[in-house]
């Protein structure tokens, strides 16, 4: 439930080790690697904490269990409840099988059936699993009426200090094993803002001089504007793609942490978080969600201050779902420049298509996608076309051979309206 607060909760050391030492058997150590890759990229050293290797593949068992594991007798007897369509409720549903409480689970009703097996995987007998509404806060309105109704125990993903508490040993544990000290830069996903207030918090005690780097998806900055304002403020739409860190506000606890700990909070293109998502699968056979991959995507921003120094990411999450990875590929190539979508003008004639093909398109023009109604009694007929370019360099040549050859209609990329329906 949402907490105002007069006096600012900050996490004490005292309270991460107890949490550290109950989590204890619970929920991995995950390792801190450096990465050759990035290393040799940025001239730095450059280490993944590697949260993905959780066996409920994200950070977010530490917050939940902690969590749920402090509720009193009776709160536990009367049930819990949380909303979540991806890594919260797992960490509640395997935390509730582990500590043999009962709980309920309010997912949108469009949740892909993937996300939702793996909760009942997690929780078995322990975990009911309730679909509801189109959206996240559908979801999370049911929960906190049935909270109220049965009166059961809301579990926050973020804005609790028993779940922040849990997430801050993700610190804990990246001070412990760090090889070379001191730590200059972490680098650490903002979604609600639960773990990177924890993680603050933790280096601000015992690493101060440390710098550490808010990063958030560009469609969804609430933490970014929240500072900017002054005051934690509710965004009026955000884009949902990074689904593990796209919250239209972030919690009132975590943001107070965050506006005094955070040396920066930076956004990153959704196309440059695909693209990292292609390359660590690629070249690092390592398999990350979008969330996941925020933190090494925001490395480049930052390329001449990490020179020669010593750099953590943490890879917070890897419950991506396999049929997505189209639509990645295809953010990917569009943030690259690469991918470009057009209405093409067809003369009704013979030989029209063929002209474009051997007239306008370059050698190492691919054609991706084309959609062509053929109409009646028109000079022109349109097609939708999509095109792969070999280089950024060849658009500007295409274009003006298409309007050269009076086959341009009109460019799409620029166009998001009638864009979101092609990607």
């Amino acid at each position: 439930m949402e907490k105002t607060t007069t006096n600012i909760y900050k996490p004490t050391l005292k309270a991460v080790e107890a949490a550290a030492e109950r989590l204890r058997g619970i929920a991995h150590v995950t390792p801190l690697i450096k990465n050759a890759q990035y290393s040799k990229l940025f001239d730095a050293n450059v280490y993944f904490k590697r949260e993905d290797l959780q066996e409920v593949r994200s950070y977010k068992i530490r917050g939940a269990y902690n969590k749920i594991s402090s509720l009193s007798p009776i709160q536990t007897e009367n049930e819990i409840v949380c909303a979540s369509a991806g890594n919260h409720a797992q960490g509640v549903a395997i935390s509730c099988k582990l500590l043999k409480i009962k709980g309920t689970i309010f997912m949108p009703s469009p949740t892909p059936n993937q996300k939702i097996e793996q909760v009942k995987m997690f929780g078995e007998d322990y975990v009911t699993v309730v679909l509801v509404g189109d959206t996240f806060d559908d979801a999370s309105h049911a929960a906190m009426e049935e909270c109220q109704r049965l009166n059961k125990t809301f579990i926050h993903p973020f804005n609790d200090e028993k779940v922040i508490e849990g997430q801050a040993t993700v610190g804990l544990e990246i001070i412990d094993q760090a090889k070379v000290h001191p730590i200059h830069y972490v680098f650490v996903p903002i979604g609600g803002g639960g773990l990177s207030s924890g993680l603050s918090s933790v280096f601000k005690i015992l690493s101060p001089q440390t710098k550490i780097i808010g990063v958030e998806p560009k469609g969804a900055p609430s933490m970014l504007t929240s500072i900017k304002n002054n005051k934690n403020t509710e965004l009026e739409s955000i884009e949902n793609f990074v689904d593990g860190a796209a919250v239209k506000r972030v919690g009132d606890l975590n943001f107070a942490i965050c506006k005094e700990n955070l040396s920066n909070v930076i956004t990153v293109d959704e196309g440059k978080i695909c693209q990292t998502i292609l390359d660590l699968y690629n070249k690092e056979a390592i398999v990350v969600e979008p969330a996941g991959a925020l933190s090494i995507s925001a490395l480049e921003q930052y390329a001449d201050e990490i020179k020669g120094k010593n750099v953590v990411c943490v890879i917070s999450g890897s419950n991506n779902d396999i049929t997505r990875m189209a639509e990645i590929k295809e953010r990917a190539l569009i943030y690259a420049n690469l991918k470009h979508y057009f209405i093409i003008k067809f003369p009704q004639r013979a030989g029209a298509l063929r002209d474009f093909v051997v007239d306008i398109l370059g050698p190492t023009d691919d054609i991706t996608h084309f959609e062509y109604t053929k109409k009646v009694n028109r000079e022109n007929d349109v097609a939708v076309v999509g095109l792969q370019l070999k280089s950024p360099s060849d658009l500007e040549p295409l274009i003006s051979k298409m309007k050269l050859h009076n086959f341009f209609g009109d460019y799409l990329n620029d166009k998001p309206d009638l864009f979101q329906f092609l990607v």
